[in-house]
């Protein structure tokens, strides 16, 4: 799972996608074969293992049995998931908790999070194991790669702030999306923006072993890394159908959770081999990591007050944000 800019955000682009198909999400649920609802689901980045509950309940046949046809989608585009949710171009898109806030905040674009997918940062400042760095203050002097986004930059200031740094101190280099190539090559001294769930354990198996700082140790957020978001419109002409895919989605999980080795391999089943071809021990070992990071005692999926409004003040204190926006224009739980 990859985290792309979303800064970017097009109302324009919303509007004539709205215009043009707006209505597409609501005639495609209609429109399932035998009487079945189609909902089609855009993911965050090709196929890996935090996806794999959705192949479970789809190889299981529980989307079936509860009526549902599911169309899961791969994004030609970064913001495809948020942009095409809020034109009804689609009927659920897997996008980040913190870009949500943003886009509602910064351009009003008109997505809703009905579920909680994965509920702590992913995101990680990752440095090799015999790296001399102890906590963020360590970094002063020190060059940080990261992927040109602005998020990880609060995050590294806020990290950095809260441990008592001077962050003006840190180097900080744009280095695209080669955030694992950078460490092992010494461009860099530390990347953030890596995923503990992908970067690292594909650094492990290539033989680099490294170490990490969790942004959450300091000051930032226990942001949900991944949510699932819907239009404002779609929600209320389709809230029937999404509540019946969550319900699935929720029990996708559960197995997920109870047979994390057979969950794995029907997600290898069904990879794109072509543009995106997995690792399987890799996706194992993201697995391990990403199944406590999904679980709660209140439900799969389940979503906080608290959260999003801690999401939005940390985004306002940041500068990210001018404004938090109302929790109401934020997220839903599904009941």
């Amino acid at each position: 799972m990859k985290k792309w800019i979303c800064s970017c955000l097009s109302i324009l682009m919303i509007v004539m996608l709205a215009a043009c198909g707006g209505k597409e999400a609501n005639s495609a649920a209609q429109s399932g074969e035998k009487g079945l609802k189609e909902v089609s689901v855009m993911l965050d980045w090709y196929p890996n293992a935090v996806h794999s509950f959705l192949y479970v309940a789809e190889e299981k046949g529980y989307f079936k049995e509860e009526g549902i046809k599911v169309d899961i989608q791969f994004p030609a585009n970064p913001t495809d998931p948020m942009n095409l949710a809020a034109a009804g171009k689609i009927t659920l898109g897997f996008y980040y908790q913190p870009d949500v806030v943003m886009a509602r905040a910064n351009e009003d674009v008109p997505v809703k999070a009905v579920g909680a997918i994965v509920r702590s940062p992913l995101n990680t400042v990752i440095f090799p194991e015999d790296s001399t760095i102890k906590t963020p203050k360590d970094l002063e002097g020190k060059t940080v790669g990261y992927p040109g986004i602005p998020l990880n930059e609060s995050l590294l200031k806020t990290m950095v702030s809260s441990d008592g740094g001077d962050y003006k101190k840190v180097n900080v280099v744009d280095v695209g999306f080669e955030l694992g190539a950078s460490v092992v090559s010494k461009q860099t001294d530390a990347v953030i923006g890596a995923f503990i769930n992908h970067e690292v354990p594909v650094l492990k198996h290539q033989g680099h072993e490294t170490r990490n700082l969790n942004p959450t140790d300091y000051g930032v957020p226990s942001y949900y890394e991944l949510v699932a978001v819907t239009g404002d419109q779609t929600l209320e002409k389709e809230k029937e159908a999404i509540q019946s895919f969550w319900k699935v989605a929720a029990k996708g999980y559960e197995f997920m959770a109870e047979h994390p080795d057979e969950a794995l391999q029907i997600l290898m089943d069904n990879q794109d081999e072509a543009n995106f071809p997995l690792d399987q021990e890799v996706e194992k070992e993201s697995m391990e990591i990403l199944l406590p990071k999904m679980h709660s005692e209140e439900g799969f999926g389940t979503q906080s007050k608290e959260s999003w409004e801690e999401t939005g003040k940390w985004l306002r204190d940041s500068g990210l944000i001018k404004e938090v926006p109302a929790v109401e224009d934020l997220f839903i739980n599904l009941k």
